[in-house]
């Protein structure tokens, strides 16, 4: 029995963003309106911004002043190899904006938190040209031949570009746009590792196709031939010659091959069909990661990068935000599952006296997970969690009432849709 999933997205049209205000008369914590007991938030999507804010605000308030490597805390794993130590930056920049650059993509208005998304979007522009001026205390760090970090995280800062091309493409000057077109080009000196590096190459290639620039085919076409060589099955890739059962399907493999192959098909360079069935993959592979979330909000701790937090579940909010999640889950599931796991996880103590996030899950006592390569700025994927701020907020997944999610009714004796393979 095949597992029921949407149809593909279609091109969405932005609408009037319209505040949803909250109930009165209900406990409050600042601008959150909560029940403890039972996680029935009423007004999820202001936590939320509270939320992005609060992680976002100390990166981009530093960056677009040219003071992220002036005044950022920047911690590095007790194991930590022997790359260069400047990489964390880059990450902790790169891999804020791909969560970001939805949300920055929504119109305007007189609403409080359209005060937050401007702001938010000025300092993310003029982050960029810091991050790519020669003559910045905040130029970032490109890497060399044996110092490959910086691919992985151009790749982040090309998604974000993709992502929001009205909110932070266009916007640019051309000086810093030619600046950023010849990063990307001269960063071609680095090979990736075979594994799901190889992603993070055909990534930013594919911004650059995007964009009408000469690109490296090979770095493209490799990456995604490889990585249809590496799926397994029931929605799951290895990530290199062996199986990992971690979270890197949805930290990387997943959504970037998607990413990558909707430009590629659009511009005709791939077979629609390609695109397609790695839709359906990951939907399939979204089904899973929501019935990880358990009823108390925790969820599945396994693998490396496990410090990366809600980063993992990228495929599911990226299918939460092109409306195409598999129909056997509701929007509002979504939401309220992942708030729940937010407020256990981002606790006074999973952030520094300053702000900036500790590395390790829950709190500041877990630093010895943190892996060889992780960082500060490392910790700063969890903000792809976050992608579903780019929906208004009258959309149903956050306009819709409380709704238990799959475990939640499993373990209260309710009613729940049946898991089964796929033969895709």
């Amino acid at each position: 029995m095949r597992m029921k999933t949407t149809k593909l997205p279609r091109k969405l049209t932005i609408i009037r963003f319209f505040e949803w205000f909250p109930k009165k008369n209900l406990p409050t914590n600042g601008n959150r309106i909560f029940d403890n007991t039972n996680f029935q938030i009423q007004n999820d999507r202001a936590y939320w911004v509270d939320l992005l804010d609060k992680i976002a605000t100390p990166v981009l308030t530093n960056m677009s002043e040219g003071n992220l490597r002036k005044n950022m805390e920047m911690k590095y794993s007790p194991t930590w190899g022997a790359r260069n130590k400047q990489v964390g930056y880059m990450e902790a920049f790169g891999r804020l904006i791909a969560g970001l650059a939805p949300f920055l993509s929504l119109p305007d208005d007189a609403t409080g938190e359209s005060k937050i998304r401007e702001k938010l979007r000025k300092q993310a522009l003029l982050s960029l040209r810091h991050g790519f001026d020669p003559n910045s205390a905040d130029y970032m760090y490109w890497g060399l031949l044996k110092t490959r970090q910086p691919l992985v995280d151009a790749a982040y800062i090309a998604q974000a570009l993709l992502s929001a091309p009205v909110a932070l493409w266009q916007p640019l000057d051309a000086i810093t746009k030619q600046r950023i077109i010849h990063e990307f080009k001269t960063i071609r000196q680095i090979e990736p590792r075979n594994n799901n590096w190889v992603l993070f190459a055909a990534m930013i290639e594919s911004f650059l196709l995007s964009i009408g620039e000469e690109i490296d085919a090979t770095r493209i076409d490799t990456a995604i031939d490889i990585i249809n060589k590496w799926y397994v099955g029931d929605g799951w890739y290895k990530d290199g010659k062996n199986f990992h059962f971690d979270h890197y399907n949805g930290f990387v493999i997943h959504p970037m091959l998607v990413e990558i192959l909707k430009v590629n098909t659009a511009l005709g360079r791939r077979d629609i069909r390609e695109y397609e069935i790695a839709y359906k993959r990951m939907q399939r592979y979204a089904s899973f990661q929501e019935r990880y979330i358990s009823p108390e909000g925790t969820f599945l701790v396994v693998g490396r990068s496990s410090t990366y937090r809600l980063g993992a579940f990228w495929p599911l909010v990226k299918l939460a935000l092109d409306n195409a999640l598999p129909e056997d889950i509701k929007p509002a599931q979504v939401r309220c599952a992942l708030t729940a796991v937010m407020k256990r996880l981002f606790i006074p103590s999973t952030f520094t006296k300053d702000g900036w996030l500790t590395m390790g899950l829950v709190g500041d006592k877990q630093t010895k997970i943190a892996d060889c390569y992780s960082n500060t700025g490392s910790m700063y994927i969890t903000s792809l969690v976050f992608l579903p701020l780019g929906l208004p907020a009258s959309h149903k997944f956050w306009s819709a009432p409380f709704a238990d999610w799959t475990q939640r009714k499993a373990w209260s004796g309710k009613p729940f849709e049946k898991d089964n393979p796929v033969k895709y």
